[in-house]
């Protein structure tokens, strides 16, 4: 039998745990080993039953999630972290990625994409909601262009070409749609996507959005 994902769910409404709990053990390929009302001894339980994800609610008693992931932080993340939230607020989103989760999901969203998320973060990528991304990308679209040169590296490497290509991935638009924008051929854009992602050091689109958050592109 294929091993399966050990998960941790930390939420102070039990209801919510118990909803999760349900949708989870649909899924022959997740264990839910554990969970949490409160933030207060989360490393140390996920130390003890050696959970992969921690699922994990923004707001809770005692110690709440930011405080938990500054803790990871400090003594070293035993696991993964996707965090639910009810806010879209970026500052948030930009905070919990600075402090080392790798998914942050709506709570709205939950029920349709927590076995979504829980996958790609399992696999080595980060996960945003739809919600989150659409806020992140509202954000980015806001920005006046001149506002992108930063003096710190890689960013100083970019072109003003790839800075374009840049705003229009992370605003969703496919490698046609930005040579038509852009009046380029596809095969451009997609030399250019690459030359991003090798400057970056990213892997993938999300990884380019989580970069800009992390360098003060989108504010």
């Amino acid at each position: 039998m294929d091993r399966k994902i050990k998960i941790h769910l930390a939420d102070d409404h039990k209801v919510l745990i118990d909803g999760m709990l349900s949708m989870l053990k649909t899924n022959n390929k997740f264990e839910v080993v554990g969970y949490s009302l409160n933030g207060e001894k989360l490393f140390d339980e996920i130390k003890n039953n050696q959970a992969e994800i921690l699922v994990m609610d923004i707001n809770m008693p005692v110690k709440d999630g930011i405080d938990v992931l500054r803790e990871f932080s400090v003594k070293g993340f035993c696991c993964k972290v996707i965090v639910l939230s009810s806010y879209d607020d970026v500052k948030i989103i930009k905070e919990v990625l600075k402090l080392g989760a790798s998914g942050y999901l709506s709570k709205q969203s939950a029920g349709e994409n927590i076995i979504e998320a829980i996958t790609v973060v399992a696999s080595g990528e980060e996960y945003f909601s739809q919600s989150i991304k659409d806020r992140i990308f509202q954000s980015f679209s806001k920005i006046p262009q001149q506002s992108y040169i930063n003096e710190a590296m890689p960013l100083s490497t970019i072109t003003d070409r790839e800075l374009e290509i840049l705003r229009l991935i992370t605003l969703e638009y496919s490698g046609t749609q930005i040579g038509d924008e852009l009046n380029i051929s596809s095969n451009t854009v997609e030399t250019h996507r690459k030359n991003l992602i090798k400057k970056l050091n990213v892997k993938s689109t999300i990884g380019l959005v989580k970069y800009a958050l992390k360098h003060n592109i989108i504010i």
